[in-house]
């Protein structure tokens, strides 16, 4: 589960796709295996979630790792080179962009 919060020492990577609502659900099924199968399975993975709009134009993805470089190995894993090409090919674009969390209000 994630945890929001300055005080976490996680490295918080939100990712946003952009795709027409016929590529919604093929797109939220590789995402969902990716997450499953392998992703979730690496070293320093905490959490994730995926979130759609109503539109089914987007989606955005919030995950977080013990250490930034976690990210950055399971991103550039022969497999998630892999995926990713699969998944460029279901979307107009999509970008990961790590941040820190600087105050969370419950």
């Amino acid at each position: 589960m994630p945890v929001i919060s300055q005080d976490a020492s996680v490295q918080t990577v939100i990712t946003t796709f952009e795709m027409t609502p016929g590529t919604c659900q093929d797109l939220l099924d590789a995402l969902t295996d990716a997450y499953a199968s392998f992703i979730s399975k690496q070293p320093g993975f905490i959490a994730s979630g995926l979130h759609v709009n109503d539109a089914q134009t987007r989606i955005a993805n919030y995950s977080q790792w013990h250490r930034r470089e976690d990210f950055q190995a399971m991103l550039r894993s022969d497999e998630m080179r892999k995926r990713n090409r699969v998944i460029h090919d279901l979307c107009r674009s999509f970008e990961p962009v790590m941040y820190d969390v600087v105050a969370s209000f419950d």
